[in-house]
């Protein structure tokens, strides 16, 4: 029996979609984050300056940073561990990523799979009543666009909006060579992943 998905609120969904881009932006990057502890909190100062900026992000004292730093401790609990490869990966290779989302909303566009709740404004119990289904399109640039700007807050669309109107217009209604008229429900997202 298949595992029924549960629609979330918007917030929920856009949140998975924040964490989708975060996700494919880092498989642009061109060298590997620091991997080792001590390489990883000298990379942090150098973008964060101070151990106390670090020690906010990462929630331990500023002390232990320092401490991290000059190797004195080497084992962090998984969790703080954790929060540190994080705090590298979002503020590694920036330019790169820039690119990768310039690239994207200008000349590539984004292929999306996902497994959601899509459905159609139908009679309950159609073939157009929502339900989960699994997806992979691939989206025009204009879309990669949007959806950047949606997640800066431009314009007046939800990032889950953009997806959802890229999918009813690119995959269901095939560029307006069918179901002219549909228009489709994105809610309940599973997963969500992007590739640039």
């Amino acid at each position: 029996m298949a595992r029924r998905i549960q629609p979330r609120n918007a917030d929920t969904d856009d949140a998975l979609v924040a964490d989708a881009v975060e996700r494919a932006s880092q498989e642009t990057f061109t060298h590997d984050a620091p991997k080792t502890l001590q390489g990883q909190i000298n990379f942090l100062m150098r973008t964060m300056k101070t151990a106390k900026a670090i020690a906010e992000e990462i929630g331990v004292t500023a002390d232990s940073v320092n401490r991290y730093r000059r190797g004195t401790r080497k084992n962090p609990p998984k969790q703080i561990a954790d929060r540190i490869e994080a705090a590298v990966k979002t503020r590694w290779q920036p330019r790169v990523r820039q690119r990768a989302k310039k690239k994207a909303a200008t000349s590539t566009g984004i292929t999306v799979e996902t497994r959601a709740y899509f459905g159609y404004h139908a009679p309950i119990g159609t073939t157009d009543e929502a339900r989960p289904r699994r997806i992979t399109a691939h989206l025009s640039p204009e879309y990669a666009r949007r959806l950047f700007d949606a997640q800066k807050g431009i314009g007046t669309q939800t990032p889950n909006e953009v997806i959802a109107e890229g999918l009813q217009k690119e995959y269901f209604q095939d560029y307006g060579r069918r179901a002219s008229g549909l228009e489709v429900e994105f809610t309940g997202i599973d997963y969500i992943d992007f590739k640039f």
